[in-house]
C-alpha cells in the first residue's frame, strides 16, 4: 500500500489540511531530501552497523547452556565474555555484539556462583554428616 496519490475525490481543502504545492508526486518523491543519485543512502543514514565479535554466540551460547545444563562452563563463559567485552569497550565502535557478550557473561557469572554454592553445600553436608556420625 502506497500513499503517494490521495484517494480519488479526497479534497484537503475540505478537510482543514492546506494543500502544499509539488506535495503529492510520482513514486519515489522523497519530500525533505535533495534529490540523490541512486545507490546514495539518503541524508542522516550513518551506514551499516559494526560486525559482532566473533566470539559473541560463542560466549552467549556458553552462557546460557551454563545456567541450564552444566554449571562447569560458568567460568569459562565467564572469562571469555570478559575478554571479549574489554576487546568491544577498545574498538571504539568498531566492534559490535555487546549485547550478546554482555548476556553470556552475567549467565556465566550466575551459573559459577550456583556452582560455588552448590559445592559449598554439599561440602557442609559431608562435614555435618562426618561429625554427626563419630558421636
Amino acid at each position: 500500500m502506497t500513499y503517494d496519490a490521495p484517494p480519488p475525490g479526497w479534497d484537503p481543502q475540505s478537510q482543514g489540511y492546506e494543500q502544499q504545492p509539488g506535495y503529492y508526486q510520482q513514486p519515489g518523491y522523497n519530500p525533505g531530501y535533495p534529490p540523490q543519485a541512486p545507490g546514495y543512502y539518503p541524508q542522516g543514514y550513518y551506514g551499516a552497523p559494526p560486525p559482532d565479535h566473533p566470539q559473541a554466540v560463542v560466549v552467549l551460547i556458553l552462557g546460557i547452556m551454563s545456567l541450564m545444563f552444566c554449571q562447569l562452563l560458568g567460568p569459562v563463559a565467564w572469562v571469555m565474555g570478559g575478554k571479549a567485552r574489554r576487546e568491544i569497550s577498545q574498538s571504539n565502535g568498531m566492534i559490535g555484539g555487546s549485547g550478546m557478550v554482555t548476556a553470556g557473561w552475567i549467565c556465566g557469572i550466575v551459573a559459577t556462583a550456583m556452582m560455588v554454592l552448590v559445592v559449598g553445600f554439599i561440602v557442609f553436608a559431608i562435614i555435618v554428616g562426618a561429625v554427626g556420625s563419630s558421636h
